[in-house]
């Protein structure tokens, strides 16, 4: 019987969020895709949009930052024959917490999911793909993995430490022909959260000016077929109109 090529995505939440865009796009070009995160309708909805497209996904939910959910997942997306392919960790929790009013449970909980859960993760994903020696492991990143800018300290320190935990795991598993990517998502992602929490300020942005889901899904893709002789580790993507 042969091998069922799939994709573990977690941090999948509502259907125009980036965790469900690459989910989608994976499914489409034909991985069965394990879809995760804590809410199991929004998974739901997520993996009805898949099959109604004509791909295969299961869904499992589970929490990034507990151990054993990470390692339930991967036990799971390896029954039945199936091949990990591409693991994405797409966690991204961020809060407004200037730092002198900042408790330490405030920045515990903002470094467990943005780079706990990450290493938990990470781990799982290089264990299930170093005996065929062959896989894609994406972190996905944000402007504040290269610069803190208040109220966001506590979120830019878990960001800096998963950018380094992805540094780590490329040097160490590179040569184990694992290709481990840190994508930095430098601007603002045109989906429902944006949409719903700060609306003036996409519409400001004008045409263009937010990052599109189904673009960075394909940079995504572009990036796992790689010929190892010319990998990318890291890569920064922004609208053109973004000033760095």
């Amino acid at each position: 019987m042969a091998s069922q090529h799939s994709a573990v995505v977690i941090g999948v939440g509502p259907e125009q969020g980036l965790g469900a865009t690459l989910a989608c796009h994976f499914a489409a070009k034909g991985l069965h895709v394990f879809i995760a995160g804590r809410s199991e309708n929004k998974l739901q909805r997520v993996a009805t949009d898949i099959q109604q497209r004509g791909g295969s996904a299961t869904v499992v939910v589970a929490d990034a930052t507990i151990e054993q959910n990470v390692a339930h997942l991967f036990e799971m997306a390896q029954r039945d024959d199936h091949v990990i392919d591409i693991a994405a960790y797409n966690v991204d929790s961020n809060i407004s917490a200037p730092l002198l009013d900042m408790d330490a449970e405030t920045f515990t909980m903002l470094w467990r999911q943005n780079c706990l859960g990450a290493f938990l993760f990470g781990k799982e994903a290089v264990n299930a793909m170093k005996k065929r020696k062959q896989g894609t492991l994406f972190f996905t990143g944000a402007t504040a993995s290269l610069r803190a800018k208040p109220p966001f300290t506590a979120f830019a320190a878990a960001k800096a430490g998963l950018r380094a935990l992805a540094q780590g795991m490329a040097r160490e598993f590179s040569p184990q022909g694992i290709h481990v990517v840190h994508a930095i998502i430098d601007g603002v992602i045109d989906g429902e959260r944006a949409r719903n929490q700060f609306p003036n300020y996409v519409n400001a942005k004008g045409k263009d000016g937010l990052l599109q889901l189904a673009a960075i899904a394909e940079t995504y893709w572009a990036m796992h077929a790689q010929h190892p002789s010319a990998w990318t580790h890291e890569l920064d993507l922004r609208p053109f109109k973004e000033p760095f």
